[in-house]
């Protein structure tokens, strides 16, 4: 007798209230161990590997690949406890009746830790006498012999009883909405059964500015020339346009750039250093440890050591504002976050304690989170909690920029391209190896003064080394 369990997106913190599924790691018909990835899907803060707290055969998998589903909405459902005839050998780790309990986590990497089971698919005729067997009470029963389980429609009422109900889940999704002054109720959801999606919000969005740009340009121009990819009223027609949605990674970091210009009042100032004699103590530094003795330290892991030793001195950039309590909050640790652009887009991975670590401890951080990025197996909670950033922007060969504030952080410092420049060096004109740096700051923490000297002493350590021996 099989026993059905249906298994539902779990929370997987942060906040994260929906995620999109990449990739099924299953289909139906196969037998599955505790605690094994099902799917993976991309939240806005990373890729995760979800496990599947319960050992059986999967019987309906919910959505296709692509698709975004709320936290909480079925994934997929497994017959716990192996059918006549469906296991020979007793491997399957399924099949144990202490199964049925499942492991209860989310996360790959915790848990029972038990090896993957290979992957089986059980005959549809056995399946079908499996899961057609009571199930347990309030676990839903699959209909054998297509595996479709009933869609799960939750109603969530938007406007009073006599209008009726409006069917979406996410908060984000209803926030959103009521942002943009968006009637939920005139909208067709593309989700199951009609369920309302962050998509379906989004695309009203953009009708809705498009059709007021529209109106706007016809009332300030109402005569115009007919011009090859124009319409009759002069309103001018996008030709091949395509469309990315703003979601993932991507959307994430629009939401959050968006609101740190709209709720942080920045401003931003820069100096010019003379980076020789940095770039001097790097290579003895890298030719003191010899060649095996691992990683290289990097210039970011320099200056990400100088961070730390600046921010002991000028705590008021390692704080955050508590906008409900109107007050300056002040952190007593250093996570130190830095830009890393990937294929997904830019993520900035976090360095925990930094303040606690010399330059190699960060380098080897900064490396290790580096190729996680690069390969998409981040976690959410490497990617989060950060309190300054450090953004090295030179590697793509530029010499500076105003960086953008990692929302709620009180400041980022941005790095340009080290190179070659006409340097007055000891009263003598000199070729020196020059670096932009720019510091942009909350101005609610503190004033100019402090930026200043934050960035002075900064510039001070990359000039002269030495600087920071005597201050630490």
């Amino acid at each position: 007798m099989a026993q059905v369990l249906e298994f539902k997106l779990p929370d997987l913190g942060e906040g994260l209230t929906e995620a999109e599924i990449v990739r099924w790691l299953v289909e139906v018909g196969d037998v599955v161990a505790i605690d094994q990835p099902v799917v993976e899907v991309e939240t806005a803060k990373a890729m995760v590997e979800v496990p599947c707290p319960y050992g059986g055969v999967v019987t309906a998998r919910f959505g296709e690949e692509g698709t975004e589903l709320p936290v909480g909405a079925p994934l997929l459902t497994v017959a716990v406890g192996a059918p006549e005839g469906a296991s020979g050998s007793g491997e399957d780790s399924g099949s144990a009746p202490e199964s049925a309990g499942g492991s209860g986590n989310v996360l790959v990497g915790y848990g029972t830790g038990a090896p993957a089971a290979r992957r089986r698919r059980i005959r549809p005729d056995r399946l079908d006498r499996a899961v057609t067997e009571a199930p347990v009470s309030g676990a839903p029963v699959v209909e054998a012999p297509r595996f479709e389980a009933p869609v799960v429609k939750v109603l969530v009422a938007e406007a009073s009883v006599s209008e009726g109900p409006v069917p979406v889940v996410s908060p984000l999704v209803r926030r959103l909405a009521r942002q943009h002054d968006i009637d939920l109720r005139r909208l067709a959801g593309s989700g199951p059964d009609g369920l309302i999606l962050r998509a379906d919000v989004d695309r009203a969005i953009r009708t809705a500015e498009e059709t007021a740009t529209a109106t706007a340009r016809v009332a300030q121009a109402p005569v115009q020339a007919q011009v090859p990819g124009a319409a009759p009223n002069g309103v001018a027609v996008a030709v091949d346009a395509e469309r990315i949605p703003l979601r993932g990674v991507r959307g994430a970091v629009a939401d959050k750039l968006s609101r740190s210009r709209t709720e942080i009042p920045d401003a931003t100032c820069w100096v010019d250093a003379d980076a020789t004699e940095l770039m001097a103590v790097r290579a003895a530094m890298n030719a003191a440890t010899g060649p095996s003795a691992g990683p290289k330290v990097s210039v970011l892991a320099l200056l990400a050591r100088i961070c730390t030793a600046a921010l002991a001195r000028f705590p008021e950039l390692n704080s955050t504002v508590d906008t409900e309590a109107r007050e300056i909050v002040r952190l007593s640790g250093v996570h130190l976050g830095f830009a890393a652009q990937t294929e997904r887009g830019l993520v900035v991975p976090v360095v925990r304690d930094a303040h606690t670590r010399n330059a190699e401890s960060i380098g080897a951080e900064i490396a290790r989170l580096t190729e996680l990025a690069r390969t998409g197996k981040l976690s959410p909670a490497q990617l989060t909690g950060g309190t300054f950033t450090l953004n090295n922007y030179g590697v793509f060969g530029v010499d500076g920029s105003t960086p953008i504030i990692n929302h709620p952080e009180a400041a980022m410092l941005g790095v340009g391209r080290i190179m070659p420049k006409p340097w007055v060096h000891q009263g003598e004109l000199a070729v020196r190896q020059v670096v932009q740096l720019s510091l942009t700051f909350d101005h609610r923490v503190c004033d100019g003064g402090t930026a200043g000297g934050f960035l002075r002493y900064v510039a001070d350590c990359v000039e002269q080394p030495a600087v920071l021996l005597r201050t630490v």
